[in-house]
């Protein structure tokens, strides 16, 4: 097939993939308005609690990746069996996982004074942070159940079952956050409260949508607790694993980055804030590309059409390069409007519009490697975009942003170059490695 004609279907399956993710950042900037409305210190444990939520939760999302992989093979072969383990191992992984994380939260909110946060902050952050992980299973539970969905070719309703949870929420916030509707007042725990019960609809929603369509019936689980085949667990993890550590490693470094900018004060930490804001959202739309191509490069390799997996890789690389490029304009040459919506001081918009600069260039490098990570992940290769994510986030950018930032005195905006030099070599190191793994001789993509 073109190159053309497989950017059509790529970006077909990939649109309702991008609106999620999307949404998904609008639940979180709906939770900090409506929250940062009760004062300071409630948006300061918001923001305390998230800081502690979002590593594990970044950790399960990665080890579920595995679920997209299973499923499409599965699909690209026509194997329905193979499909419905995919789901049910999905599942119960997830329930593991997100049971041993929430108990291991519990012990966390028992210890924060190890984190040296004020101590008004410290107090209020226990109950919020335990009702916050609990909400994790049932989150994470949805996750694998749409990842197989969209993995079958049908993104579009779990899209609009996600939706409707961040609808739910915001609705909820409104009614137990501020005491609407003969709700007591609960402040800073309903908006947690309120997390925790859309977060459960949702897994309702998913499981009812999967047994009631007709056409995914046979590919979901007749016996949803049936006892796991361990040796299929393993298969799971093997892939789910490594990709959550490479997922890790670029947050990580991230957070990292956040940590240093408290060293060339406050400015500098308000003005990364708002351009880590601005290049999350705007990275939404290559992870929603990388989702769609992890699936369609699966199904091509499931299905043993190995003379498609480099017109989609191709495509894939092209797709995201227009993208990138469109936004590195938009930020170059909007950055202070954009800093402005954040922040009315002066050197915060100027300091984080030249930050935004930078952001513009590197999304080019991480559009690609994002790409080129889901379709290795695709082909069941995870663990060496494992070990390129450690080499390069960690052993080049976060040195070289030390470097720039302290050595040559660039403050802030060294940091932002050290990570946009750790995004390149992730880039080039991973397109070589995708590219000789889709050439059509290559009959086994396991053996890498």
């Amino acid at each position: 097939m073109s190159l053309l004609t497989e950017s059509r279907l790529t970006l077909k399956l990939a649109f309702p993939l991008v609106i999620g993710q999307v949404s998904q950042m609008l639940l979180g900037v709906a939770d900090t308005v409506m929250i940062g409305q009760l004062g300071v210190k409630e948006l300061a444990v918001l923001t305390f609690a998230n800081s502690l939520f979002y590593v594990p939760f970044v950790f399960g999302i990665g080890v579920l990746t595995a679920v997209s992989v299973f499923t499409a093979s599965a699909a690209g072969s026509g194997d329905e069996a193979a499909g419905r383990a995919s789901c049910r191992h999905g599942m119960d992984i997830a329930t593991a996982l997100g049971l041993l994380l929430f108990a291991v939260s519990y012990a966390v909110s028992m210890n924060l004074g190890l984190f040296r946060q004020p101590p008004e902050v410290e107090a209020m952050t226990g109950p919020y942070f335990c009702i916050i992980m609990a909400s994790m299973v049932p989150a994470l539970m949805s996750i694998a159940l749409k990842n197989h969905a969209d993995a079958l070719g049908r993104p579009w309703p779990p899209f609009w079952i996600f939706l409707g949870g961040v609808a739910l929420n915001v609705f909820l916030n409104w009614v137990m956050i501020y005491g609407k509707l003969g709700c007591p007042m609960l402040g800073l725990e309903g908006g947690a409260y309120a997390t925790l019960i859309s977060r459960m609809a949702i897994l309702g929603g998913m499981i009812v949508w999967l047994h009631g369509d007709a056409d995914l019936r046979k590919w979901t689980p007749y016996r949803w607790f049936k006892r796991p085949v361990f040796s299929e667990i393993r298969r799971f993890l093997a892939i789910g694993f490594p990709a959550s550590i490479q997922m890790l490693t670029e947050v990580s470094a991230f957070s990292v980055a956040g940590l240093m900018m408290g060293r060339f004060g406050t400015a500098a930490m308000a003005a990364h804030q708002v351009a880590l804001m601005c290049a999350a959202t705007a990275f939404m739309i290559p992870l929603g590309l990388s989702m769609a191509l992890s699936v369609r490069i699966g199904t091509a390799a499931g299905a043993g059409e190995r003379e498609r997996l480099r017109p989609i890789a191709v495509s894939g690389w092209w797709i995201g390069a227009a993208y990138s490029l469109v936004g590195a304009l938009v930020f170059a040459l909007l950055g202070e409007w954009m800093a402005s919506f954040f922040t009315e001081e002066k050197p915060v918009i100027r300091l984080a519009a030249s930050l935004l600069i930078v952001v513009g260039v590197f999304q080019l490098f991480d559009s690609i490697q994002v790409g080129s990570v889901a379709m290795l992940r695709g082909l069941h290769d995870a663990r060496m975009p494992a070990l390129i994510g450690f080499f390069s986030y960690w052993m080049v950018g976060l040195p070289i942003a030390v470097l720039l930032s302290v050595k040559f005195d660039l403050g802030a905006v060294g940091v932002w170059c050290g990570l946009a030099v750790g995004l390149f070599i992730a880039c080039i190191m991973l397109s070589p490695r995708l590219w000789k793994m889709t050439v059509p001789a290559v009959a086994n993509p396991d053996r890498a």
